[in-house]
Order: structure tokens, then sequence, then C-alpha cells
């Protein structure tokens, strides 16, 4: 069965982002921001707190040094230092899980970082060799593609294993990437247009581009963004479709 998962605890302070409280009894995992591109340690533990209350899987979302930009800007940085903040951040969210009696099952780095680790191999080693030196039990949730054998691979030789994601509400390139969000239609808005993808999937195994090439592809998971504004929207109508199959 197709997992849901969705970007959470990504207010920091003050500002407010998404619908958390709302969005988490709908899904299994719950990609939780760890303080570089959002949340802060209060924001952190509720949303936690929230997970273990729904039962819901829990996996570090960290991202570049960047909560002015949301962690969707590219920021050149060193094998060494994407290891270690990476390090820090898996660090920081096991703190706040452990002193709610819970763990963390898996990684999924966020926006730039998640963008850069699937077209850069030397960020996916840094990333990889993060996540193996901390916990090898824990696994690294990637972008599925038609290219994914070397980052296989790699994660094999490290120990690690992975999980393929699909994107239920992000629009697709004929490369299998995601299309940029400067272009137009890059985010889907539709429930129906989600559910028509994930209806295509299932059956056939396989999404279409933009451009409607068919994309074949390996799925543990579905992504919905908190940040959507139609999210909730969005996870109600998943969750009723995968409730009736």
């Amino acid at each position: 069965m197709i997992k849901l998962n969705c970007d959470m605890g990504e207010s920091f302070g003050a500002w407010k982002m998404g619908l958390d409280e709302k969005i988490m009894p709908l899904i299994d995992m719950s990609n939780i921001a760890c303080g570089f591109h959002a949340s802060d340690p209060i924001t952190m533990d509720r949303t936690v707190k929230l997970a273990v209350q729904n039962s819901v899987c829990i996996g570090a979302h960290p991202g570049y040094p960047d909560l002015v930009g949301f962690g969707r800007r590219d920021i050149k940085c060193s094998s060494k230092e994407i290891e270690k903040f990476v390090l820090y951040q898996i660090g920081a969210l096991h703190a706040i899980c452990k002193s709610n009696g819970t763990k963390i099952d898996y990684v999924k780095p966020h926006g730039a970082l998640y963008n850069t680790m699937m077209r850069d191999i030397e960020v996916f080693k840094a990333i990889a060799k993060a996540i193996a030196k901390y916990d090898k039990n824990l696994k690294l949730m990637i972008l599925s593609s038609s290219k994914n054998d070397k980052l296989e691979n790699i994660a094999t030789d490290l120990g690690i294993g992975l999980l393929f994601e699909v994107f239920a509400d992000r629009s697709y390139m004929d490369d299998g990437s995601l299309m940029p969000r400067s272009m137009p239609n890059a985010v889907l808005s539709s429930s129906d247009e989600v559910l028509k993808r994930l209806d295509y999937l299932i059956k056939k195994g396989a999404i279409k581009s933009h451009t409607t090439k068919e994309l074949e592809l390996r799925v543990d998971c579905m992504c919905v963004h908190g940040d959507n504004i139609h999210a909730l929207t969005i996870v109600k109508a998943m969750r009723d479709y995968l409730g009736k199959i």
C-alpha cells in the first residue's frame, strides 16, 4: 500500500505554516522540519507530540541553513558542511523524539537540498554518509526515477536503505525531475487531478509528465506539500481513495 507523507512542523515562532493538526490524522509519515529551513524547538516538540498522538511515522526533514528563503535557495556548501549540518539536524529532532518516547524512522531532505541531492552525486553521498554514521536503521527518502541505480549502489555500500517517493502535487518534467516552481502549473491544486495521478500510478506503475510522457516509477510513498494551500483537501481525497482499494 502506498503511504502518504507530508512536510510538517514548518511554522517558526509566531509565524504559522500549514494545517498540521488537521492533516496529521490523515497521513502515514510526517517529514518534520529540524530548525534550519523552518521550525524551532517548541514547534518541533509540538509536531512530534502530534505525530505520536496520531500514530504517524516520523522522519527528519533537514534543509539548508536558510530560514529566510524557506530552504528553497541552492546554497554552495562543501560535502563536509552538508554531512555535518544534516547530522546536526537529525540529532536535534532525535533529542525531541527521545524526550517524547518515540524515534526517527527515516530522513527526507527538504527543498533545494533534496533537489540538489538528486542531481549532484557528491551531495547525495554527503547526506547518505551522515545517515550511515548516525544510524544505519534510518532510511533515506529520494525522488523515484528511472535513474536511481547509482544512488542505490551508494546506499548499499554505506549500509542504508532507501524509500522511493512520488510527488502527488508537483508537475514532472520529461526527464523525471520536478518542474521548477517558477514555471506555470508546477504545483497542482486540483484534488481531481491528483487522484487521476494516484489511480494511474496504482494501475500502471507510472505517472505522466507535463507533456504526457509516461514515467515508470517505483513508489513507497507519495508526498503532499504542507504549505500547499489545497493540502488538506488533497490529502483527504487521497486518503478516501486509498481506503477504498
